[in-house]
């Protein structure tokens, strides 16, 4: 049992939920924040956490059986669950039906809007499992896709109209398509012979490098525009200084004649959501 748990958690990247979870619930600490009466309890917080979880494992489990095929002529890719064969395509596909329904039960438990909304999120993560083959902006895709979380998080706590969950998508967004660009570089020539299609096939690596280090600004700048309107204290400000420190040391760990600490800098990410959650958190109490 523990074994077919741990094949299940290594088939959705369990750990990865640490990129979009913290900026979903930054858009849900900061609607509450800018609510005349905030909506704030810890069951709507636990159905959010819910929802996140469900959404990306459905998101996930579905580029697993959409790339399986191109994984499994992949070396960097041809153990995953499906293409060794440690799961089945049937159980897959059961997993996901099974995480997208959850979902959608879940956003139902935090509002009637959440739930009317749930198909759209569905869809925008679901594309990005098919955009490597209709473009080379796949990555980008990836990043709307996670952007939806602060908005999400946002509209789930009765947040009003406001740019903060705008700003907070575009950081989330390019923060995400950034770091998924360094990431792709390591199948650049495998991406090639499949003809799938990239940010680094579509300007090779030097130029993606730049691509991903011009989001990455574009990132720092949404963050501090977000501090700026929802009016936050120094402690926020620390807080985004410290995240452009860490996005300059990941970009710093990838050269275009060296990409062997790529899988570094895309671990680093965990570090940056985990930072920025803790320094918004501690700017919304200290208010």
């Amino acid at each position: 049992m523990l074994t077919r748990l741990q094949t299940y958690a290594s088939f959705v990247r369990i750990s990865h939920t640490v990129f979009a979870l913290p900026f979903a619930l930054v858009g849900a600490l900061l609607a509450a924040r800018a609510s005349v009466a905030p909506p704030w309890s810890w069951t709507r917080v636990g159905w959010i956490l819910v929802c996140m979880l469900m959404a990306r494992s459905a998101a996930m489990g579905f580029n697993r059986l959409a790339d399986a095929a191109h994984d499994a002529r992949n070396p960097r890719t041809a153990m995953r669950e499906l293409p060794s064969g440690r799961m089945a395509r049937g159980e897959a596909i059961v997993f996901v039906v099974a995480a997208s329904l959850l979902f959608m039960a879940s956003a139902w438990m935090v509002s009637p809007l959440c739930f009317a909304l749930a198909p759209v999120a569905l869809a925008i993560v679901f594309w990005y499992s098919l955009a490597k083959r209709y473009t080379h902006y796949a990555q980008m895709f990836l990043g709307l896709a996670m952007a939806v979380a602060p908005v999400g998080g946002w509209i789930a706590m009765g947040g009003p109209l406001s740019p903060v969950p705008f700003f907070l998508g575009v950081a989330i967004g390019t923060w995400v398509g950034g770091f998924d660009v360094l990431y792709a570089c390591q199948d650049y020539d495998v991406d090639r012979r499949e003809g799938m299609r990239s940010v680094p096939v579509r300007f090779g690596i030097p130029g993606a490098l730049r691509f991903s280090r011009v989001l990455h600004v574009i990132t720092v700048a949404s963050l501090v525009l977000v501090g700026v309107v929802a009016g936050l204290s120094t402690v926020y400000t620390a807080g985004v200084a410290g995240v452009a420190v860490l996005l300059l040391y990941e970009q710093s760990l990838v050269r275009a004649d060296d990409l062997s600490q790529v899988k570094r800098a895309f671990d680093l990410n965990g570090w940056v959501g985990m930072l920025y959650l803790a320094t918004t958190a501690f700017a919304v109490a200290g208010r």
